[in-house]
């Protein structure tokens, strides 16, 4: 048995999607959680920026002497590769858990990715998919829109303008005939009810976040990680912009009230 907390971060409210399967898969776990709203949005930053990004908000979360990082954010999982080896602790990213989740979901072979430029462009998903399956067809667009619809809390199914924005990204890959689509980017599985709509039933949505959690728990459990089950986990969050806001959307994504637990702090920059 292992007390220490997991630690999570993401550029900003997007690694709540992993956060919030965790509360469900690994209810006995304390959480550390770092969104660096100060530098919100990372994918359209440049490999070097991110990879900077990347380092600091890694050096954050060893201050409290986690167990697992965990990186709840598809452009750094994407791009942020050196940043992610010289991690002590045992680590996880995005892309190669959506990805196994992707080759196994596929009934044709033809998978799409919505993801930030950065990670399109890096070329993560495809290599990944590609390795898994040679077979197998990828198909991805770039989404950086989405992500300012999260942090905005535009997420209602009800909201036209979000519908539409998620139509027009999501048309491309629907020409192609993709039966099962990662959503490459944490904030993207906050709108999953109105992609799936949009989509239609017949198309497999992959979740980043919790896909990321499961490999998480595995990792956990085949290194006698897991804190004891008698435990109730907590959660502490740390943001690097005003928590206000943070704390109000939080709210909505996780569906419980956490500005106790909110505190601001920079990264260790």
């Amino acid at each position: 048995m292992d007390t220490r907390p997991i630690g999570i971060f993401d550029s900003g409210l997007g690694g709540l999607c992993a956060v919030k399967a965790v509360f469900k898969n690994l209810p006995n776990e304390d959480i550390i959680y770092f969104g660096d709203t100060q530098r919100v949005p990372y994918g359209s930053r440049s490999e070097k920026t991110i990879e900077a990004f990347a380092s600091d908000d890694i050096k954050f979360l060893e201050q409290f002497d986690c167990k697992l990082i965990m990186a709840a954010c598809g452009t750094v999982s994407s791009v942020a590769v050196n940043a992610a080896a010289k991690i002590k602790e045992p680590f996880v990213g995005v892309v190669k858990p959506s990805c196994l989740a992707a080759v196994r979901a596929t009934k044709n072979g033809r998978i799409g990715v919505m993801a930030t430029s950065a990670s399109i462009n890096s070329g993560a998903y495809e290599r990944e998919i590609r390795r898994l399956s040679p077979r197998a067809e990828v198909f991805g667009v770039s989404c950086p829109v989405l992500v300012t619809l999260v942090e905005n809390n535009w997420i209602d199914e009800d909201n036209f303008i979000s519908k539409e924005i998620i139509a027009r990204y999501i048309k491309p890959l629907l020409d192609e005939d993709t039966d099962t689509i990662i959503l490459g980017c944490t904030h993207f599985p906050h709108l999953a009810p109105i992609i799936q709509s949009v989509a239609g039933a017949g198309v497999t949505l992959i979740d980043s976040g919790f896909e990321a959690v499961m490999q998480a728990k595995k990792m956990l459990e085949e290194n006698n990680l897991e804190n004891e089950k008698s435990h109730i986990g907590t959660a502490r969050y740390f943001v690097s912009d005003k928590t206000q806001n943070f704390s109000m959307i939080a709210k909505t994504l996780l569906g419980t009230d956490i500005s106790d637990s909110v505190t601001f702090s920079e990264t260790a920059r």
